[in-house]
């Protein structure tokens, strides 16, 4: 092994995110759990593996070590008391940095089970561990200290694309500007790449990954890796929003086997989300990215899996249990099912739109693309409450934000709170009856026309960033031909299912569907992707939360076999 690089000061950690344990606290974590004795420089992981468990310093030292072209650079040093481990240990990830003795020290190993049940069944113990862990993570993430390389440039969609995937899984990279190195062809030269490959992952510096599609990064970075798909599941949940989040905690709380599967990562539109100032318990707001960071966190302490870059493509719903296509070809039984998808904002409908996507117009407002429009004018297209936030957010570092909308106001779209800044702040002008007719520019968007419905006139200006927040289409093309859905493609639930409905779909039960439930016995509909969804955070949790309470009455009917569905388990309809 290379002989550590010492930093000066350590550059992780802060006293919260790195606690020493209490001799009762330290009595209790390691209770039967055997010592183990380190010799200086013995490694305990290295970046890329998954450990098995944390560990205790009992005496000496341990370092936690950034390997960075193979030199390892000391982040942190661990003394009795304190422990190893961050978020990643609790759905068993590999972990991005070296664990290794710096003097003779004596650990005690505390097996990943050991610890899932400390968490869950020790609340002292629990809040430790988890303050701990989520902590560190933000702060390697805050700090670059990961094992990935992303090589792009702020011009270049495919760039922005990984680095919003990489951000919003809380993935720690360091990043390589191309815009802003003065010799790009002997950098390019030295990863072995040509310019027409960027954006360009170096993936735990030995795989070198060109222009990659998420699930590409996600499998190179294991995300999924501990995952079993074979096994049925009491429970799947499709989406990881409020809802899916929301379902996936109570569920997995209450002792179900539940398994998650999300496009993109935690949190769906509303992780995008720059401040949610009306979700209680928040009284000064929090960003979407934090709450469904916390969120993700409390589902992996009761033990919900999480797959990451893989997309629902079909359900067969004629056979019990339910069977879940992905489109990497896995199949998954589902004895209930809950549907979480959500909905995606409409797409700009103006000529080559599509071709300036991540290089001018945008579908999120987050820290990474105000940033980018930081002292420039902008547009913002749309009248909800997500419009508003973003206008709000991104009017602090712009030059200028205009809100373009249809309607003839907000008030019929947005909360007040929302209208009253944006009515008060000098650098948002609202345009009503407005609406964009063309976009122009080579690599990046450069211009944009909106005409005044009421005028009629045009208007072309230099603005080089819209953000569309306008519409929401519903993420159900994969349930084709089996669910009711509205005239706009949301699924139908409980009292809004006719009688038409369920003798389409041959309801099979005497009772009818229960409150979210679909017109398939034990699929449940939540959040955006529901016919006549309130489009709010709490109310998308709260659905979420009463979804789970009626699997569990679905899986007793599930255990009485035959007479529950008409039909016998594994059967076809």
């Amino acid at each position: 092994m290379s002989s550590p690089v010492e930093a000066p000061v350590p550059q992780l950690g802060s006293p919260e995110s790195f606690p020493t344990l209490t001799d009762k606290q330290l009595e209790r974590a390691t209770a039967g759990s055997p010592a183990r004795t380190l010799s200086p420089d013995e490694v305990l992981f290295e970046p890329g593996q998954s450990p098995p468990g944390i560990f205790i310093v009992l005496e000496g030292q341990l370092g936690i070590f950034r390997i960075q072209d193979g030199v390892p650079t000391l982040l942190r040093t661990l003394e009795a008391g304190k422990f190893t481990g961050e978020v990643g240990i609790l759905s068993g990830r590999p972990v991005v940095v070296r664990i290794a003795a710096i003097t003779p020290a004596r650990v005690a190993t505390i097996p990943r089970e050991r610890l899932m049940t400390l968490v869950q069944n020790d609340a002292e113990l629990s809040e430790v561990f988890m303050r701990a862990f989520v902590l560190r993570r933000a702060e390697l993430v805050n700090g670059g200290f990961g094992d990935v390389v992303l090589v792009g440039s702020d011009h270049c969609a495919g760039t922005l694309r990984i680095r919003d995937f990489l951000t919003r899984n809380d993935y720690p990279f360091m990043e390589i500007d191309l815009d802003k190195e003065r010799d790009v062809e002997k950098l390019l030269d030295q990863f072995h790449v040509a310019l027409a490959d960027v954006p360009v992952l170096l993936c735990r510096g030995r795989t070198i990954l060109r222009n990659p599609s998420n699930d590409e990064i996600a499998d190179c970075l294991g995300f999924n890796a501990l995952i079993e798909v074979a096994q049925p599941r009491d429970v799947v949940v499709v989406g990881a929003g409020p809802s899916g989040l929301g379902a996936a905690v109570y569920a997995a709380s209450e002792g179900l086997d539940v398994l998650v599967i999300e496009t993109t990562a935690p949190g769906g539109q509303a992780g995008s989300s720059s401040m949610i100032e009306n979700y209680l318990g928040f009284p000064s707001g929090i960003s979407g990215h934090e709450l469904a960071r916390a969120a993700y966190a409390q589902a992996q302490k009761f033990e919900a899996k999480l797959m990451v870059a893989r997309r629902a493509t079909r359900l067969d719903c004629g056979r019990r249990p339910y069977v879940l296509e992905l489109d990497h070809g896995e199949k998954i039984e589902a004895r209930t099912l809950i549907i979480a998808s959500g909905a995606e904002y409409r797409k700009l409908s103006v000529r080559d739109a599509a071709r300036f996507e991540g290089a001018g117009v945008y579908y999120s407002a987050t820290p990474m693309e105000r940033k980018l429009c930081e002292g420039e004018e902008l547009i913002i297209v749309g009248g909800g409450n997500s419009a508003g936030q973003a206008a709000v957010y991104l009017a602090d570092k712009a030059r200028h934000v205009h809100v373009l909308v249809r309607g003839s106001g907000l008030a019929d779209s947005m909360s007040r709170y929302l209208i009253r800044r944006i009515e008060d702040h000098p650098r948002i002008t609202l345009r009503t009856r407005t609406e964009i007719i063309a976009v122009e520019g080579d690599r990046h968007l450069e211009k944009v026309s909106w005409k005044d419905a009421e005028t009629g006139e045009s208007t072309t200006v230099p603005i080089r960033h819209v953000f569309v927040m306008a519409g929401a289409v519903p993420n159900t093309k994969w349930l084709e031909g089996c669910l009711a859905l509205d005239e706009s493609g949301f699924i139908k639930t409980g009292g809004d299912l006719s009688q038409e409905d369920l003798v389409l779909a041959r309801w099979p039960l005497g009772r009818s569907p229960h409150l979210l439930e679909t017109c398939l016995p034990g699929v449940f509909a939540v959040g955006d992707v529901r016919s006549g969804n309130l489009k709010r955070v709490a109310s998308a949790v709260g659905e979420g939360s009463i979804a789970v309470a009626l699997t569990h009455r679905v899986l007793r009917e599930w255990g009485q076999g035959l007479d529950a569905f008409g039909l016998e388990k594994g059967a076809a309809s």
